[in-house]
């Protein structure tokens, strides 16, 4: 399976070979099982110029293919003059440098890609920690070819590595660097939940998704923001909100997030937690999915398992089938439909179903919140601070002695804290918390 050869080089971008394995409960693009990472490496500025493709119950465990498959890739690489190979799958230490060695040429896997993309696109302080610190725990495990395989040079191959003094070397200076780092993006996490706790009651709405989904398009259809839109992977990296001004009036704050992936490499789901804190205090997330994309199911899945991952599945979620305008068969959309019967249907591009996308939003906030009773102590400072920036206080009533009672609609997320600092909750007359 080759793709065109050209005979001579136009540029001196990276030719690369993709190669993935087809495993029985794999998820797939029947039309191109490596669309995805096709997406991704050119991405990463690389010139794919042929793939390989092979069926097996498992991957191998030498060299992720067969023998005779790898005798063929070797083969395709000479004859595509390739500078490197892209694993469509997660690569052992060992894994790579036995295809390094029977190849010849650099070997990089899907994690590696996407990290990369990540550096590229780090443009603030808290990216660019972020990622370094995914790269650094991606790469401890790898350290004898850290240097030579990560290096966008061509030679890099053949390099040999460190000796055992230099790697025992690298290894503390890298672990040391990695504390560093968590050390750094715990002080920004601790700021960023200090910033959205300092918000004042206006409800927050965060959206979230596959990547390029159209979540930063359907933002600058509801805001008005002017955030960067570009038709390819990860685009952006960090969190923007801007308000929502909605037609019969009030407004809610709306937070983009960085788009989710089929097997998002768990270093990067780590690094970014302080990234996604705007996702993890909304009131409500929008899960924006491509529903032109015939993928739309497996990516909605995919997303789900990020969520999952970060404690925010069973979070208050509408689902939104975006792209309405490109899908290519109206049946796409009612099968979608189908199987998520209360999603909405817009297109960001025209507009189409904005207004229902409103009011779904304005129906589901309201639900979202209640009406409550806080009686706590008139010297509880913290809690009575809290409950001013995050609930809507309609009265206070002083009892004898130093207690008060706050009438209040607050955001149900709100409990939680209100039940850490034991204070006492009731709605329509019902105790919550003691």
């Amino acid at each position: 399976m080759t793709e065109l050869k050209s005979t001579e080089r136009k540029d001196l971008r990276e030719r690369a070979i993709l190669v993935g394995v087809l495993l029985p409960d794999g998820r797939y693009n029947p039309e191109d099982p490596l669309d995805e990472i096709r997406g991704l490496a050119k991405t990463a500025g690389l010139v794919v110029v042929g793939s390989l493709l092979q069926k097996r119950q498992q991957v191998d465990i030498a060299t992720v293919v067969g023998s005779g498959k790898v005798h063929e890739l070797k083969e395709l690489c000479e004859a595509q003059e390739a500078d490197l190979v892209v694993v469509d799958h997660d690569l052992s230490p060992s894994q790579g440098r036995n295809l390094e060695k029977a190849l010849g040429v650099k070997v990089i896997d899907r994690t590696e890609v996407i990290l990369d993309i990540f550096a590229t696109h780090a443009q603030t302080n808290e990216a660019r920690l972020q990622v370094e610190l995914a790269q650094l725990e991606y790469s401890l495990p790898r350290l004898k070819r850290l240097w030579t395989h990560l290096s966008r040079y061509k030679g890099g191959i053949g390099v040999r590595g460190p000796g055992e003094k230099q790697l025992e070397t690298d290894r503390r200076l890298v672990e040391g660097r990695i504390q560093d780092l968590k050390a750094k993006l715990q002080k920004i996490q601790a700021r960023k939940e200090r910033e959205v706790a300092a918000r004042d009651a206006v409800p927050t709405v965060s959206l979230v998704g596959y990547t390029n989904a159209g979540k930063s398009t359907l933002m600058n259809a509801l805001t008005g923001a002017g955030v960067l839109v570009e038709n390819k992977l990860f685009a952006t990296l960090d969190t923007r909100t801007r308000r929502w001004n909605f037609s019969g009036g009030g407004h809610f704050l709306l937070s983009d997030t960085v788009g989710f992936i089929r097997d998002l490499p768990h270093s990067l789901v780590a690094s970014f937690k302080a990234t996604l804190e705007e996702a993890s205090q909304a009131d409500l997330l929008l899960h924006v999915v491509d529903a032109s994309s015939p993928e739309a199911e497996a990516q909605i899945e995919a997303v789900n398992a990020v969520l999952d991952e970060i404690g925010l599945l069973d979070h208050p979620t509408i689902l939104v089938l975006n792209k309405a305008d490109q899908v290519p068969d109206r049946s796409y959309l009612d099968v979608l439909r189908a199987h998520h019967d209360e999603s909405i249907v817009v297109s960001a591009a025209t507009g189409d179903g904005l207004d229902r996308l409103e009011q779904a939003v304005r129906e589901a906030i309201n639900e979202s919140a209640l009406d409550a009773e806080i009686e706590t102590t008139v010297g509880n400072g913290r809690v009575l601070s809290y409950l001013a920036q995050h609930a809507l206080i309609r009265n206070r009533r002083y009892s004898d002695g130093d207690r008060v009672t706050v009438d209040c609609r607050l955001p149900r997320r709100c409990l939680g804290y209100l039940a850490e600092h034991g204070v006492d909750v009731r709605t329509n007359g019902q105790r919550l918390y003691a």
